[in-house]
């Protein structure tokens, strides 16, 4: 009996483990398929923008301007012997026309570099590698392109107060040493003549030709202010255009330098944008009067008049016609008054002096 049970039972058994594979397989078959989600895409890595660098050549040019302008405008017009007198002249002879220039031009475009707005409007075509290829060639092409950015204004009146500045002061030590030129006559010592007058001149002339180099005091802040990092302390209003041919130029050197295109690899075309202007014609003159000077003065007191009038006066006022045209040129001394005289012996002034007096009148 019991056999025949389990007989019995032997299908339904069966069928239970048939229903319970059918339906395990139903609900596998009715799970949600695992699928791979993709990555997302990569975007597009857009490299930062070139840094504001100005090539170390620009700057040693920019060092030698200012080194100068500091050092000739040191001078002191207390002179007491020929000596002091000959040491005055070499540091007033110390520079080189063209390296003079290009050094104002580059002196200015770190200044213009102290413009905010003017910055930011180039830097914002840094970053297209296409953009800023075109304005530089826009700006090698011709300088006065950089005058067309917001702030060009502004950083031009800044770099014309800058270039003002640091022409008054070589032309308000001048006066000082062209009024030497008369008090000193009151001293025997400076009735004597020169000693070697020929030689005096050639070494002018030599001094003249040769080119210096700034030092790490000067180009090192110098650096530092073109790229933002030490601020230059200059102030002036907005001058709007047009510019001297020097002015524009330190604007587009400036703009170079903010768009990325200063690096060392661009010093030959960032030195050639310095170029010529009309200032170094008015250079030449000066140095051409200095040399006629020195080789007609005799007596000690002739030559603090060369070094007053045509070292640091003349010099001063290229500088400021380097940045503007109309320059106001001081008067010329005026000779000591009768009672100021107690040496009836004492010369008269400079045969140059008597000169600038008669074309002043």
């Amino acid at each position: 009996m019991k056999a025949l049970a389990k007989a019995h039972m032997a299908p339904r058994a069966l069928l239970l483990v048939s229903v319970s594979a059918a339906l395990l397989v139903s609900l596998a078959s009715c799970e949600t398929p695992v699928v791979e989600t993709p990555p997302p895409p990569v975007a597009a890595v857009i490299p930062p923008p070139p840094p504001v660098l100005m090539p170390s050549k620009v700057i040693d040019m920019a060092g030698v301007f200012k080194e100068y302008v500091e050092r000739a405008s040191s001078i002191d017009a207390g002179f007491t012997s020929g000596d002091s007198i000959a040491a005055s002249l070499r540091t007033g002879e110390t520079y080189q026309i063209d390296q003079f220039q290009r050094g104002e031009t580059a002196y200015a475009a770190v200044v213009a570099l102290q413009e905010p707005t003017f910055v930011a409007s180039l830097r914002m075509f840094a970053s297209d590698a296409d953009g800023r290829a075109q304005v530089a060639k826009s700006l090698i092409a011709d300088p006065y392109y950089a005058t067309i950015f917001p702030g060009a204004d502004v950083a031009a009146g800044l770099v014309i107060a800058a270039l003002n500045e640091q022409g008054k002061r070589l032309s308000a030590v001048g006066g000082k040493v062209k009024q030497a030129a008369y008090d000193v006559q009151h001293q025997s010592w400076s009735k004597a003549d020169v000693v070697d007058r020929a030689g005096r001149l050639a070494q002018a002339k030599d001094i003249s030709a040769k080119r210096q180099s700034a030092t790490e005091a000067d180009t090192g802040p110098l650096m530092k202010a073109a790229i933002g990092e030490t601020p230059m302390h200059f102030s002036g209003e907005p001058v709007g255009p047009p510019y001297t041919p020097l002015v524009a130029r330190a604007l587009a050197v400036a703009a170079m330098a903010a768009l990325g295109e200063g690096g060392e690899e661009y010093t030959d075309q960032m030195t050639a944008m310095l170029g010529e202007t009309a200032e170094s014609s008015c250079l030449n003159m000066a140095k051409l009067n200095l040399y006629q000077c020195l080789a007609v003065s005799k007596p000690h007191y002739e030559d603090v008049f060369c070094l007053g009038q045509h070292i640091l006066a003349d010099t001063g006022t290229c500088i400021q016609k380097g940045a503007q045209v109309a320059v106001f040129v001081p008067p010329a001394p005026v000779a000591l008054s009768s009672d100021k005289v107690t040496d009836v012996s004492t010369p008269a002034p400079p045969p140059q002096a008597k000169r600038a007096l008669r074309r002043r009148k």
